[in-house]
C-alpha cells in the first residue's frame, strides 16, 4: 500500500480538525465568560431587588409616623417604581441599557437618602427598632450591590477581552457575540455630595 498518495489527504484532515478545535475553542470560551456575565447580571439584580423589597418596608414603617412629609415618602415610592421598570437585556447589554438602569437606581438612591436624612428630624422614628433595623439592612445592602457591581465588571472584562483579542474578533461576530458594557459611576458621583446643617 502507497501511503504517499494519502498523505495530503491526511494532512488536509489534520489541518481541518486542528482549524475546527481551534475555532471551537475560542467560541466555547465566548459562550463560557458570557454566562459569567449574565449569573453576575442576576446577582446585580438580586441586589438591587432586595434593596427594593426593603424600602417597602421602610416606607410603611416611616407611614406610621403621622406627621412625617408625605412628599418624601412619595418621592421614594415613585423612584422605587420607576427603578423597578427599568430593565436590562442580560444576552445584549448595550451602555445605553445600563445608563437608563444606573440613572434609574441613582434615583432610588438619592430619594432614599433624603428620607434617611428627613427621619432626623423624627425622634420617635429614629428610636423605632424596626427603623433601626431596617436602616442596618439597607446599608448591608448597598454594601452587596457596590459588591454585585465590581463582581459584573470584573465578569465582563475577560469576556471583552477574548472576543476583541486577534484572532478571536474574526470570530466572535460571526459568532454573535458583541462588547458588552460596563457599570459606570452615577453621573455626577465624581462631585462630593454637599452636606448642610
Amino acid at each position: 500500500m502507497d501511503f504517499k498518495k494519502f498523505l495530503p489527504w491526511i494532512i488536509g484532515a489534520v489541518i481541518v480538525f486542528g482549524i475546527y478545535g481551534w475555532v471551537k475553542g475560542i467560541n466555547n470560551t465566548a459562550v463560557t465568560l458570557n454566562q459569567d456575565i449574565e449569573e453576575s447580571w442576576g446577582n446585580v439584580q438580586t441586589s438591587y431587588q432586595r434593596r427594593n423589597d426593603l424600602i417597602g418596608n421602610l416606607v410603611n414603617t416611616v407611614k406610621g409616623a403621622a406627621d412625617f412629609e408625605k412628599s418624601t415618602l412619595t418621592a421614594v415610592i415613585e423612584a422605587r417604581a420607576k427603578a423597578t421598570q427599568t430593565t436590562v437585556d442580560p444576552t445584549n447589554i448595550t451602555p445605553e441599557q445600563l445608563e437608563a438602569f444606573n440613572k434609574a437606581q441613582s434615583g432610588v438612591s438619592s430619594s432614599l437618602s433624603r428620607l434617611l436624612v428627613t427621619v432626623e428630624q423624627y425622634p420617635d422614628l429614629k428610636a423605632n427598632q424596626n427603623f433601626l433595623k431596617l436602616q442596618d439592612e439597607l446599608a448591608s445592602t448597598e454594601n452587596q450591590i457596590l459588591t454585585a457591581r465590581t463582581r459584573f465588571n470584573e465578569a465582563v472584562k475577560p469576556y471583552n477581552t477574548h472576543i476583541k483579542t486577534f484572532p478571536n474578533t474574526l470570530f466572535a461576530g460571526m459568532f454573535g457575540f458583541k462588547e458588552k458594557a460596563y457599570f459606570n459611576a452615577a453621573e455626577g458621583a465624581d462631585k462630593a455630595p454637599e452636606v448642610k446643617f
